[in-house]
């Protein structure tokens, strides 16, 4: 290296380490975020671009880790694999096809009494508005009522279009069903061979560590489906159990879209259970909607307080807030559904990352466990002699004996 190369480099050196430390550490920090940054946004573009793809698959694997544990079973009893998935996905349909027919059925029969019990409540607000202390005059009400006609006839073009668009709904919602179908099937008939498939891009001194990872993920999940069916089950018996008594129509309906609902933990079953509130107050007046309300937060506080950590906190070890922030950015991207997936998404990735990380950890312990093992008496480090700084003097060299 010629002296004025050796000059630059260390006027470079010299440079670099004039910077503070926690500023050379921070901008190291801040780079390397700002690229996993950029990969998640990547991720995002791409999972919105295939949104149509990814949300079925989803669904499909949410169902098959609730699904499986009855495949292995069925499957460790002699019946053949094939017969059990099917058992297991016609069954599936067939239960949650008789509970979706009966709330329709339920709906259609109950709507006109409520539609009645509707315009006799709007009478009766009518009369308090005008007749109690506000004192509103019939003109003021006929007033706000042709206001909303005319926001209705003034948005009429924005809901012809939203409804020609139904028909496409219809059949995205369709080919989203058959596509997550599709999938749960191969899912549950060989799940595990597809994850090894797909795993083969990993490097091979890694792959089986991912492979790992992954099937606690899978596990996560089969202890959060298997959780969040029991929970939904309490909300929906306490909450329909109080609508019974209290005497409100479309109790079981209702008790239904509850339980529903309850499979986006937290606020699921609130939202749902608000819309028997109003229920209770069309069709029962003011004390019977806060006598509902009260039992719908004393069945959130029960979940929360008990079910939650007794069930949930065992399978995904979540924070609330954590569950919170991931319930809202999947509303957010995704609308229901997104919600529906986002906390399960979270738990596989906490569990995922969580086993790569202690199996990172013990493989680091192992290699030196393994080292320390070969030769006891052997140090690992072994001290050398210091080199002198300059060259060998001519004293200090020694032949060989």
């Amino acid at each position: 290296m010629s002296e004025s190369q050796s000059g630059e480099a260390a006027a470079q050196r010299d440079s670099a380490e004039s910077v503070h430390p926690l500023v050379r550490v921070g901008a190291a920090w801040t780079w390397r975020l700002l690229v996993l940054f950029a990969g998640l946004l990547a991720l995002g573009y791409v999972v919105s671009r295939l949104e149509a793809v990814v949300i079925p698959v989803a669904l499909a694997l949410l169902l098959a880790a609730f699904l499986m544990p009855a495949v292995d079973r069925m499957h460790r009893r002699g019946v053949p694999r094939s017969a059990a998935v099917l058992v297991a996905v016609v069954g599936t349909i067939g239960i949650v096809g008789a509970i979706l027919s009966f709330v329709v059925q339920q709906f259609v029969e109950g709507l006109p009494d409520l539609s009645d019990q509707f315009t006799t409540s709007v009478t009766k607000a009518q009369e308090w508005l005008t007749d109690g202390p506000l004192h509103f005059s019939d003109d003021q009400i006929r007033h706000a009522g042709d206001n909303v006609v005319k926001a209705i006839q003034s948005n009429q073009e924005a809901l012809t279009s939203g409804a020609l668009t139904t028909a496409t709904v219809i059949g995205e919602i369709f080919a989203g069903a058959f596509l997550a179908l599709f999938t749960l099937v191969f899912f549950l008939y060989g799940g595990d061979q597809v994850w090894e498939f797909v795993t083969r891009i990993v490097p091979k001194n890694t792959r089986s560590r991912v492979r790992s990872a992954g099937r606690q993920g899978f596990n996560s999940l089969v202890g959060y489906t298997r959780a969040t069916v029991a929970v939904a089950a309490v909300d929906a018996i306490g909450i329909g159990a109080g609508l019974a008594i209290l005497g409100v129509p479309l109790a079981l309906p209702l008790a239904s879209l509850v339980f529903v609902g309850a499979f986006i933990p937290i606020v699921g079953a609130f939202v749902t259970g608000f819309l028997a509130v109003l229920v209770a107050l069309v069709t029962k007046g003011l004390l019977t909607a806060l006598i509902v309300l009260g039992i719908i937060v004393g069945i959130m506080q029960l979940e929360g307080h008990v079910l939650q950590p007794l069930l949930l906190g065992r399978a995904v070890r979540l924070h609330p807030l954590a569950v919170v922030l991931a319930i809202t950015t999947g509303i957010v991207l995704a609308g229901i559904v997104g919600g529906l997936i986002a906390v399960p998404i979270v738990a596989f990735l906490n569990t995922a990352i969580r086993s790569l990380c202690a199996e990172s950890a013990d493989a680091a312990e192992e290699a030196y466990e393994s080292l320390t093992r070969a030769d006891p008496s052997t140090p690992m480090f072994p001290a050398t002699p210091d080199e002198p700084d300059g060259p060998p003097s001519a004293g200090d060299a020694r032949s060989p004996d």
